[in-house]
């Protein structure tokens, strides 16, 4: 136990039990326990293999590399459909926890022989989003613009136009675009 993490388990007021669960089970397999992302993240050599994290509805144990794993019981899943590596077990009881234990140290230990290997979750390209049309709009109209977008790093691309395309409506995609052309102009990202 590492107990620059022991905040986040006396600090919770909702899934203290499960946290506590979840961490022996994880501190069982012998990973290195760090806070990360203001959550316990277990480690192995120095790589995110596991993370506790809870929400209003569920606790979880999120895989880092989750997409890689085999999951012969079927309980991880895909938080959204844009999430391309990360994996989550959720839960809403301890006692889901207990029946689960021998499961979950299973999954546990492929998540360390992933990493053994050395395998990488092979991430989609921002080319391969798609563009809302009311930013390629913009793109098609000022130069300036698309060569500002095209030099932003992938993952600053893949933000932007993640962000610009989850509204329903166009009107509320068009001030997006508008609201965020300087920044892109700038050379920042959408969190920059």
């Amino acid at each position: 136990m590492n107990p620059k993490v022991d905040f986040f388990f006396t600090k919770a007021t909702q899934w203290k039990e499960e946290y506590e669960q979840l961490r022996q089970i994880v501190l069982d397999l012998h990973l290195t326990e760090e806070l990360k992302w203001g959550c316990p993240c277990y480690t192995f050599q120095e790589k995110n293999v596991v993370l506790i994290h809870g929400f209003k509805e569920y606790c979880a144990l999120l895989f880092m590399k989750g997409a890689l794993m085999k999951d012969p019981n079927g309980i991880l899943i895909q938080q959204t459909e844009n999430v391309q590596a990360g994996r989550q077990i959720r839960f809403t009881s301890a006692q889901q926890i207990r029946e689960l234990e021998s499961v979950l140290k299973a999954y546990i230990l492929e998540a360390v022989e992933i990493e053994e290997s050395g395998k990488k979750v092979i991430l989609k390209k921002a080319a391969e989003y798609k563009v809302p049309e009311e930013f390629q709009q913009k793109l098609d109209e000022n130069p300036i613009l698309k060569t500002a977008f095209e030099t932003l790093t992938p993952g600053r691309q893949k933000g932007y136009l993640y962000y610009f395309s989850q509204p329903k409506q166009s009107k509320t995609r068009q001030a997006r675009v508008e609201k965020y052309i300087p920044q892109i102009l700038e050379g920042r990202g959408l969190e920059d």
